[in-house]
């Protein structure tokens, strides 16, 4: 059966119900050791690119827009690997996506979960 993916700041406190836990932006946080971070994977290449990043700049007003040309960008060759491997890993157990974006609920990272956790129940 597969885990649920979840996703929340980085600068929480690491949890044991945050299963396997994956940053999931392209730049490192900032003020956050490798240490501190208790970080399972880093998938920069699962993030927005840069150009995409930048337009949206974490307007809510462009929230949905952001979310359509961020769900097309995970089909490019650009985040394939990437991609499969958030798959594999959600297949495996609970997954939590971390981001250092102060609005989490208008973040990839709640793109990502509601995306996989959709996706994983269409092939369960």
């Amino acid at each position: 059966m597969a885990g649920r993916i979840t996703y929340r700041r980085i600068y929480e406190d690491a949890s044991p119900q945050d299963g396997r836990r994956v940053l999931v932006d392209r730049l490192w946080p900032r003020g956050v050791s490798k240490e501190e971070a208790h970080l399972d994977e880093w998938l920069r290449d699962v993030a927005p690119s840069t150009d995409l990043r930048r337009w949206y700049h974490h307007d809510p007003e462009l929230f949905d827009e952001f979310r359509r040309r961020y769900l097309a960008e995970l089909d490019d060759a650009d985040h394939r690997s990437a991609v499969e491997r958030l798959h594999d890993l959600a297949a495996r157990g609970k997954v939590t996506l971390l981001t250092a974006t102060k609005d989490v609920d208008h973040s990839e990272a709640a793109v990502l979960a509601d995306w996989l956790n959709h996706s994983e129940h269409q092939h369960a």
